[in-house]
């Protein structure tokens, strides 16, 4: 797989935007783990293995166990993500999938069991921004990091 084109080359000055709403959320005050966790949520439902591989290793690198990560595609049948992060990633994937889901009631009301209404627009905000990067990295078949000894032959 070959990358398309370099986006931050071809387009710098609205790349620097997408960073700044980037790094307001990574500074909004949501908990790192949880960015991570619904980051990696949304790019697994959208296949984007550049921003799995990425945030996989963010996750790992902030402590994150590797029992939650590999069962996050799961999460519904796993004890091991607290109410809160269940109420956020039901969101992940609601607003993911919204052209079928049409972000339901009840994902809705638990979220908001769980976040403030500052929390939710923060929490939204992140799920549409992982979601362009998604298409961003897709789109232009960003190519995540290889090891040469893993890479297909």
């Amino acid at each position: 797989m070959k990358p398309r084109i370099d986006y931050h080359k071809a387009s710098p000055a609205l790349m620097k935007s997408v960073l700044a709403l980037e790094n307001a959320i990574r500074q909004s005050g949501l908990d790192s783990i949880l960015i991570e966790l619904v980051k990696l949520r949304a790019s697994q439902i959208n296949g984007c293995a550049y921003c799995i591989h990425m945030h996989s290793n963010d996750l790992r690198r902030l402590g994150e166990s590797e029992d939650r990560m590999h069962l996050l595609a799961a999460w519904r049948e796993s004890p091991l993500y607290t109410d809160r992060e269940r109420a956020a990633l039901a969101w992940t994937e609601a607003l993911t999938l919204i052209s079928e889901t049409h972000a339901p009631d009840d994902a809705y009301e638990e979220v908001r069991r769980h976040f403030t209404e500052d929390e939710t627009v923060k929490l939204t905000v992140l799920i549409g921004m992982i979601n362009l990067w998604n298409r961003i990295a897709i789109g232009f078949r960003s190519v995540h990091p290889v090891e040469s000894a893993a890479a297909a032959q």
